[in-house]
């Protein structure tokens, strides 16, 4: 059977052409997403939305939460959060620090941006005076209580039109 050359790559074979200091930011960016993975294990998913792994050198893992009282959350986690780090093979870990940092929310959530540059609000239509009808249309034959919501929106719906 012939090679797809359209299956996806390996990040590691793409990497191994490139320069060895692009090889090596590759590595750290893997082991930061394992390490991001082993912390939304350990806090849930409502937590681990709240904080991300920002960097891990000479033993020190470090997280940022999206704000004081989080970041004050995790502290009294921290021992436990080492001890699991600790048991899925990152044995070297020796400790972790917590900041607190506003502006990780937006690190976060990488849509946030494009979320917010789209918020124009929608267009608002006209109803159509024949739509006003129909409305009366099923008015008529409608209850009482239905009847009068019915007959009011086609009222809103021909006032549009003067």
């Amino acid at each position: 059977m012939a090679k797809d050359r359209f299956a996806p790559k390996p990040l590691n074979d793409i990497m191994a052409g490139l320069s060895g200091r692009l090889s090596s930011y590759a590595g750290k960016s893997q082991a930061l997403d394992k390490q991001q993975t082993l912390l939304s294990e350990f806090l849930g998913a409502n937590l681990s939305g709240k904080c991300r792994v920002s960097n891990y050198r000479d033993g020190t893992l470090m997280i940022e939460a999206v704000s004081a009282p989080i970041a004050l959350r995790l502290n009294y986690l921290k021992m436990d959060m080492l001890s699991h780090f600790r048991g899925a093979g990152m044995a070297e870990l020796g400790q972790i620090k917590i900041t607190a940092n506003p502006q990780a929310s937006q690190r976060l959530s990488p849509n946030n941006a494009s979320k917010t540059a789209n918020t124009t609000p929608a267009k608002k239509l006209p109803m159509s005076e024949q739509t006003a009808d129909y409305l009366n249309a099923i008015a008529a034959d409608a209850p009482p209580s239905l009847k009068a919501k019915l007959e009011k929106l086609a009222r809103h719906g021909k006032k549009a039109k003067l």
